[in-house]
């Protein structure tokens, strides 16, 4: 009976994507290509809202145990589609990330657990989560793969090692990133996941690696989210130092540079990034022995030591992305 409803759940998440496709092309919700993009063509955006097609299910199936943090999934993927379409502003914006980050701390038990100033960290690393998560979405494949990469590792840490969340509430979320790249993983894409697609999946990633954390009360499965983690980080201060808005679209990321500067196939950059990060996942999960500290120094130091010495050999050029 459980397969047969998550199975009833992955046909209704390719139907209703089928159904989006269709309303966002005949009213116009495309994305155009500019100078700082990394694709040339007209392409349906906020392909994403499957991942908010799929909380509402997990609503439905699972609404007594966690609806305060599917409400804060949903709510962020509400606001996030809507500035999709809208353009809404950035103080708007922000206060519903971090209402939606609050239900979910509220559903983790965060208020009653920490000091308020570790809870301000948690914020701080939340939303810093959140925007990388968007950063990184730029190219075919990107999102959807990375977010398989962790939502499998989880749910096998969650089947196999230490159990912290019912699966379902992680089988929805990678049918989702199934659908979604039928969609997206390819040469051309059909659609774009917008914002709607790369904030709500991060957000409903941050509960369920926080859930695994404090549960499990180990640091060490943050390093799910590394690569992410230090391109997003040494991009920021790489901006910096070039006294660039870091506010501001931009191409300076390392997946940008591949695709946009070396032209290298948006398609294998995606499935690039998704086997490192995998190969960190496993590396993680294989010597639990080891001490939080030794692990991340065993898998971040490498990570900067690549980014630093291999980006400049891409002959970015600069006065573009100034």
């Amino acid at each position: 009976m459980h397969l047969l409803l998550l199975f009833t759940s992955f046909c209704l998440l390719f139907v209703l994507e089928l159904i989006y496709l269709k309303i966002a092309d005949k009213y116009n919700i495309i994305d155009h290509p500019n100078e700082r993009s990394s694709h040339s063509n007209i392409t349906i955006r906020g392909g994403g809202i499957i991942f908010l097609f799929a909380a509402l299910i997990a609503l439905i199936w699972h609404f007594n145990d966690f609806y305060t943090a599917l409400f804060g999934v949903i709510l962020i993927g509400v606001i996030s589609f809507l500035d999709d379409v809208y353009s809404l502003s950035n103080q708007l914006r922000i206060f519903f990330h971090f209402a939606s980050v609050s239900l979910v701390f509220i559903y983790l038990g965060i208020f009653g657990l920490l000091p308020w100033w570790e809870t301000l960290l948690l914020y701080i690393l939340s939303i810093g989560i959140i925007n990388a998560y968007n950063f990184m979405d730029g190219i075919n494949g990107m999102t959807g793969w990375y977010s398989v990469v962790i939502l499998a590792s989880l749910q096998w840490v969650n089947l196999y090692q230490f159990y912290f969340i019912k699966p379902d509430l992680i089988w929805l979320p990678l049918l989702a990133c199934t659908v979604f790249l039928f969609f997206n993983f390819r040469k051309k894409a059909r659609c774009f996941a917008g914002d709607v697609g790369s904030v709500t999946i991060a957000l409903w990633i941050i509960m369920l690696l926080f859930d695994l954390i404090f549960t499990s009360n180990n640091w060490v499965y943050i390093l799910f989210l590394g690569v992410y983690g230090v391109d997003t980080v040494l991009t920021i201060l790489h901006r910096l130092l070039l006294k660039q808005n870091i506010f501001k679209a931009h191409r300076l990321h390392f997946y940008q540079l591949l695709a946009n500067e070396q032209k290298i196939s948006h398609l294998l950059i995606s499935a690039c990034y998704a086997l490192v990060q995998l190969v960190i996942i496993l590396f993680v999960i294989n010597n639990s022995s080891l001490s939080g500290m030794a692990l991340f120094l065993m898998i971040i130091l490498p990570l900067i030591f690549t980014y630093l010495i291999l980006k400049p050999l891409l002959h970015i050029n600069r006065k573009a992305d100034l």
